[in-house]
């Protein structure tokens, strides 16, 4: 295993890692299951880091592969998550520690969201993540047009559930 991609990895995961938590806060509702995500997400990017072109940001590319990996496992099982033995990889990522009570404040918009199928969450995620149409299409695999008149439907669908 070459060191050098460890370390380039671990460095980048320990810059970007927020991405993940908040990938696993969209789609688990407690903690044992964000931490299972979190693993298994982990473990894909390490799987998928040496193919890693550089032709999008690595943010980018970290967001698709989150994203890929929690609505692929959650549309298996939404109660049993398979994951891989998180202890057999060598290295060992410090994570922060995730504040649920930092959150609070956005309750009902998550209660809202996770009312939503998995393509509109993963919408949803990019766009509180400030994310252009642009990285938003290049991120789903959808034209960006795509992106804006899915992003207004689930806009309108949020709006309904929030404001019956």
């Amino acid at each position: 295993m070459n060191k050098d991609l460890e370390h380039s990895f671990v460095t980048l995961l320990e810059k970007n890692q927020n991405i993940v938590h908040k990938v696993c806060r969209i789609y688990t509702s407690d903690s044992d299951s964000h931490n299972d995500l979190f693993q298994e997400i982990t473990i894909q990017l390490w799987k998928a880091y040496p193919k890693f072109r550089g032709d999008a940001k690595f943010s980018t590319w970290m967001y698709r592969v989150a994203l890929n990996t929690a609505i692929t496992l959650y549309r298996k099982s939404k109660k049993n998550i398979k994951t891989s033995d998180y202890d057999a990889l060598s290295f060992k990522i410090s994570a922060e520690e995730y504040d649920y009570e930092v959150e609070q404040r956005l309750k009902l918009m998550y209660e809202a969201v996770k009312k939503l199928n998995d393509i509109e969450k993963a919408l949803v995620f990019l766009y509180l993540e400030d994310k252009s149409y642009r990285e938003i299409s290049e991120t789903m695999g959808i034209s960006e047009v795509n992106a804006r008149v899915k992003m207004n439907r689930v806009k309108t669908k949020l709006k309904k559930i929030l404001n019956p």
